[in-house]
């Protein structure tokens, strides 16, 4: 949320702002004044917590509401149990709230997972998973993490559109599949491409240090994670 002066005098709105603005403080509905309230630290926020290391079920099912529609994915553990685990917790957690499909490429893949916040996008940067062995398919609608490399994953995952069986020979290992709204994914807004500097579409090292602000402002076509949340199946 924004504060604005309007047409306030200065003194006056800088009253305001100070009184109004500071973190963890809301106006009161009764009085109109500031009531002061502990501030929270989402929980995504630190990865080394206990909370974002729990073990995930053997299947569930994460439903992520989009700018587009829903989508929904099922996870199977026992295909990749460290990626399901550490999806399991992001999205437990809130941590997708709000992510943008920062790299879309029609017949390809959609990409996302970056954290808006560049503070947060910072702490997971280095907080990686090893390796699970591929044991599914890249096929169409199955979900992985991208890496960098081995040993890399850490927050950012895609959806196959079609047939991309060559990544399983890369490393990339499905740990579920969208087995419902796959419509929605394949109209995720995919007309800037590939990522620069091979292509017109976003930086991804641009990202990490300037987060949505940067999205918002120079592609602000992407699509978006409303909300991620764990879902009965």
């Amino acid at each position: 949320m924004t504060c604005r002066a309007g047409r306030l005098a200065p003194f006056i709105a800088l009253a305001l702002v100070a009184v109004g603005c500071r973190r963890g403080e809301r106006p009161s509905a009764a009085t109109g004044r500031a009531d002061s309230v502990t501030a929270v630290t989402p929980a995504f926020s630190s990865p080394a917590s206990a909370a974002l290391r729990e073990r995930a079920p053997a299947t569930f099912r994460a439903r992520l509401e989009t700018s587009k529609g829903a989508f929904v994915i099922e996870v199977q553990r026992d295909w990749a149990p460290l990626g399901a685990d550490r999806f399991y917790n992001l999205v437990k957690s809130g941590y997708f709230a709000d992510a943008r499909f920062f790299r879309v490429i029609p017949g390809f893949m959609a990409q996302f997972g970056i954290h808006g916040d560049p503070h947060v996008a910072a702490a997971w940067r280095d907080a990686t998973i090893a390796d699970d062995p591929v044991r599914q398919h890249n096929s169409r609608g199955a979900v992985s993490f991208a890496t960098a490399g081995p040993g890399t994953r850490t927050t950012q995952l895609f959806i196959n559109y079609g047939d991309n069986r060559q990544l399983d020979g890369m490393g990339f290992a499905p740990f579920g599949r969208v087995v419902e709204g796959m419509d929605v994914v394949d109209r995720l807004y995919g007309a800037y491409g590939e990522g620069a500097p091979r292509g017109r579409g976003p930086d991804q090292g641009r990202i990490q240090v300037e987060g949505n602000a940067y999205l918002e402002r120079e592609f602000p076509q992407l699509d978006y994670v409303r909300v991620a949340s764990i879902v009965t199946p």
